[in-house]
C-alpha cells in the first residue's frame, strides 16, 4: 500500500502523484509535501545526506505502515534523497491519499514529523568556502511537533 523509496537520483512530483492515484476513483484527497534545500541565507553552499539503506528503507516502511494504522489510508509515497544536494534541489517527498481530507492532512503531518526527528538519516552542511559542519541535530520545535503523536500510541 505505501511506496517506499530512498535515492540519490531526484523525483517528479507531480508524476509521483499521478502514479498514487492512476485509475483510483476511490481516493478523495491527496496531499503531498516536498521539502527542499535551504541556502540558509547564503551560509549553505550544499547539504550531505548519509544514511544506512537497508535500516533507511525499514523504517520509512515501519513508519508508513504506522500511518496505515492510525488513518483510513488507501496509499502513500516516501521518497527520500541521499548524497550531495545543493540550494533548491529536492530532498523529501511524501503522498498520501484517503477518502476524505482529515485523515490525508494528519497522515501527511504526521509522516514528515516522523521524517524531521527520528528517521535513520544524518545530514551536514557544507559551507560556501567547502568547510562542513558537525552532523546536524533536530531542533527543538520539531521535536515538540512530533511528540503530538506519542499521545495517541
Amino acid at each position: 500500500m505505501a511506496t517506499i523509496r530512498v535515492q540519490a537520483e531526484d523525483f517528479d512530483a507531480a508524476a509521483e502523484a499521478r502514479l498514487l492515484t492512476k485509475g483510483r476513483t476511490d481516493i478523495g484527497a491527496l496531499v503531498t509535501f516536498v521539502g527542499l534545500c535551504r541556502d540558509e541565507q547564503g551560509q549553505l553552499a550544499a547539504l550531505e545526506i548519509e544514511h544506512y539503506p537497508e535500516m533507511a528503507e525499514q523504517e520509512l516502511a515501519r513508519v508508513a505502515q504506522e500511518a496505515q494504522a492510525r488513518w483510513p489510508l488507501l496509499g502513500a509515497t516516501l521518497i527520500h534523497r541521499f548524497g550531495t544536494l545543493a540550494p533548491g534541489a529536492q530532498i523529501v517527498f511524501v503522498a498520501v491519499a484517503s477518502a476524505h481530507r482529515g485523515a490525508a492532512f494528519e497522515a501527511a503531518n504526521f509522516l514528515m514529523d516522523y521524517l524531521k526527528t527520528r528517521a535513520p538519516f544524518w545530514k551536514r552542511v557544507v559551507r560556501p568556502d567547502g568547510s562542513t559542519q558537525a552532523w546536524i541535530e533536530a531542533k527543538a520545535s520539531d521535536d515538540q511537533s512530533a511528540a503530538r503523536w506519542r499521545g495517541a500510541d
